[in-house]
């Protein structure tokens, strides 16, 4: 939903997106955010203060994330808020280089005086998503020797033999004081 910002003025407008599961696409095939478990709901109230535009909005929905120990897909609840200032850049500044003062680190810049609120919408989502993506706190991950599943029993490989060069550290003991 792309918004014309040159007629939101003082009071805030109001937006409602519902994007469903085919709206969302995976940048890469290893990507940790697989897809949309449920329908998303955005609210989004976009006011203008001064020369910025502030976008003030909350995201409910459900992400389908893979596991980074154990590869398999689970969900996890979304439930988020943000808020964001924006600031247009006439076409003329986007060829130029500018420097930006302490004051424009938390502003984003857009070219035009238009915004794509479902691009707002993903990068919302892409920040959502943790860094370390785990099924549960307790994922035991995946056999480095043939690959099972370890959340789901113990594989039939054999035990991983140490490296003969620590083989001396088997009979250390820890003495506690």
């Amino acid at each position: 939903m792309i918004v014309d910002l040159t007629r939101i003025l003082q009071e805030p407008r109001r937006f409602q997106l519902t994007l469903h599961s085919d709206w969302w696409r995976a940048d890469e095939k290893a990507a940790q955010i697989q897809g949309l478990d449920a329908p998303v709901e955005a609210c989004i109230a976009i006011s203008r203060a001064g020369e910025h535009y502030i976008l003030e909005g909350s995201i409910r929905g459900g992400l389908q994330l893979r596991c980074d120990r154990c590869l398999d897909c689970f969900t996890l609840p979304m439930d988020a808020r943000f808020r964001i200032a924006l600031s247009c850049t006439a076409q003329d500044d986007a060829e130029e280089e500018v420097e930006l003062l302490e004051e424009d680190m938390g502003v984003g810049f857009i070219e035009g005086e238009e915004v794509d609120l479902a691009e707002v919408v993903r990068e919302q989502i892409y920040l959502y998503a943790p860094i370390k993506c785990l099924c549960r706190e307790d994922c035991a991950g995946l056999c480095p020797g043939c690959g099972a599943n370890l959340n789901q029993g113990p594989c039939g490989c054999a035990p991983r033999q140490m490296h003969p060069g620590f083989s001396v550290l088997r009979n250390f003991k820890l003495v506690k004081e």
